[in-house]
């Protein structure tokens, strides 16, 4: 804040002149000339110019015997203290003539909308008062709190030390009690305030909160507390008294933050920053919705502290700020998009959602950035790509981006858990090969809902649940063996009835080459055997279950449950013989 040279003030309409253009200004005063963000304050003006004055006593106003509208020197409206060209000669606002206490008479000025001050002037026509108070609100006239005083009578009028001439001696600003206003020659007098009188040296501005706030205001109020008059109150009876000012001004700058370099008033005439750096507000005191990529700061000379747009790759309309994650990153980015659109994802919008995969050929804004997978429903294993290349999860022996062909060595079956087969190393043709006709026998009953009747449950010699714990690669006799582990029995039409836990699975080897059945470890499966039974297997296979032609090799269902039990205590009672 600058120094004011205050002697220089004394002469009527000098501070006029302070308020007078100012140097050259930048096009652009809160971008440099790159373009980038800096900080920016609006022109000093008169804050006071053309507000409303609120005086508590006015001369005239009523008429009373002390002052009426008859007297040639009557005083002219408050309102005129702060008007532009008031007229001139002799005319000046006056109060009521005072001839009793209290003596106390009040001028208020609300500026409407906070400023940060730098001086404030007060022109009398009489004899300045021997004691006045300055006060400000920064709640638009909800509180006040003292800006200063002005007494040689510090103690008795307002109970302060007078100032002493280096200033305050705390480490912020306060409400200082100064010599009264000095007498100007020819009449009248000048009340002169700087609120750097009221500063600590050294202090600066934009990296002190607490001066920030000691210099703003929303209004002004000037109580004239004591009258210059010899002697004692007594004395107003034989000769009343009146204040008398002719001009108020009040410096300052419009509170911006140093985000706006004017103000303008809106549609109801109230002043409002015209905010830049990605601010909002009456005073840019806030971030614009989508720019919260970092908190608001107050703009400084050295850093602007624009407020950043999230980065969302034009993906998102709305994000918020988490101060978590501006840690962790340095405090260089924290917000977070919200509601990604066009199939992406993330904090950013910058992959995409599942179900989707980045197309190459055009860039993470566009909207069509990401594509969906469209992986085959029955050649891939899920609906989930490879976000960066596409690439579905595909069955064994089926390829393609989308799992929609077979791989080479591989052809086309019927059964839609393994849909395409390898070639075996035959003279058979395709259509004649018994590998193709043993892997479409036993994958065809998983098409679709498969229902269990009674009728099939008899005609088995075994129904039992069991898990595949390992595919071994023991072959024997034509026969491929897998450990299983039986959950669940079912029925058992052997003298030698199956029993849970481990045993050995045998499928021939050929059907076991083409998939047909498909037994992956750690799954569970319903076996309804037939022919062999679960005993000694026949020819060279060794001893436990058999999944042939004969049999039924189906993914396990819970809901089967309950329909196979039933169907156990329905062959207890016969029903098997029934149907046989």
């Amino acid at each position: 804040m600058p120094s004011w040279p205050w002697g220089l003030l004394l002469a009527t309409g000098t501070l006029l002149a302070w308020l007078g253009p100012g140097p050259p200004v930048h096009p652009d005063p809160c971008h440099n000339e790159a373009g980038a963000p800096r900080s920016c304050v609006p022109d000093l003006v008169n804050a006071a110019l053309g507000r409303e004055v609120l005086a508590s006593s006015t001369c005239g106003r009523p008429a009373s015997r002390a002052c009426d509208a008859s007297d040639p020197l009557r005083a002219h409206p408050a309102a005129l203290l702060t008007s532009a060209g008031a007229p001139p000669g002799p005319l000046c606002w006056r109060s009521e003539a005072l001839t009793q206490s209290p003596l106390n008479v009040t001028l208020t000025v609300p500026l409407g909308k906070a400023f940060e001050l730098v001086f404030i002037s007060l022109r009398f026509c009489s004899p300045p008062p021997a004691a006045v108070a300055l006060l400000k609100s920064q709640d638009h006239g909800r509180t006040w709190a003292p800006l200063g005083f002005f007494s040689d009578r510090c103690g008795p009028d307002f109970g302060r030390p007078p100032t002493l001439a280096n200033g305050p001696q705390g480490p912020g600003p306060e409400a200082l009690c100064f010599p009264a206003p000095q007498a100007l020659p020819g009449g009248g007098g000048l009340l002169a305030f700087s609120l750097q009188d009221s500063s600590p040296l050294g202090v600066d501005l934009d990296s002190s909160p607490v001066l920030q706030d000691w210099v703003t205001a929303t209004d002004i109020q000037v109580v004239l507390a004591r009258p210059s008059l010899p002697g004692l109150p007594g004395d107003l009876e034989a000769s009343p008294y009146s204040y008398s000012a002719a001009e108020f001004l009040v410096g300052g700058r419009c509170k911006c933050n140093g985000h706006a370099a004017r103000c303008h008033p809106d549609l109801q005439g109230h002043l409002l920053c015209d905010c830049q750096h990605g601010t909002e507000g009456p005073d840019c005191g806030r971030c614009k919705p989508f720019f919260c990529d970092r908190p608001w700061q107050r703009a400084t000379a050295r850093e602007a502290h624009a407020c950043l747009a999230c980065s969302c790759n034009g993906h998102a309309r709305r994000c918020r700020f988490n101060m978590e994650l501006f840690r962790l990153s340095g405090r260089r980015s924290g917000g977070v998009c919200l509601n990604c659109r066009h199939n992406t994802a993330g904090r950013h919008c910058h992959y995409c959602r599942e179900g989707f995969y980045r197309d190459p050929g055009r860039s993470l804004s566009d909207r069509r950035a990401c594509r969906a997978c469209d992986c085959h429903p029955v050649g891939a294993a899920g609906k989930t790509c490879n976000q960066t290349t596409g690439q579905c999860p595909c069955k064994d022996g089926v390829a393609g981006l989308t799992c929609n062909r077979c791989a080479p060595g591989y052809r086309q079956s019927r059964s839609p858990v393994a849909p395409c087969v390898k070639i075996p190393d035959s003279g058979h043709t395709e259509s004649s090969s018994p590998e193709s006709q043993d892997c479409a026998s036993h994958c065809q009953p998983t098409r679709g809902s498969y229902r269990i009747s009674l009728r099939k449950f008899c005609r088995k010699d075994y129904a039992v649940q069991v898990a595949v714990v390992g595919a071994g690669r023991e072959e024997r006799g034509g026969w491929t063996r897998f450990s299983v582990s039986v959950l669940a029995v079912f029925r058992s039409g052997e003298e030698r009835a199956t029993r849970r836990g481990s045993s050995a699975l045998w499928v021939p080897a050929r059907d076991a080459a083409c998939g047909c059945p498909r037994l992956q470890p750690g799954r569970r499966y319903l076996l309804l055997g037939g022919g062999g039974g679960p005993g000694v297997a026949a020819g060279t296979r060794g001893p436990g279950l058999s999944a042939s032609r004969g049999s039924l090799v189906l993914p396990w269902r819970d809901a089967w449950t309950r329909r196979l039990r039933r169907l156990q205590r329905r062959e207890r009672r016969g029903r098997c013989v029934a149907q046989a």
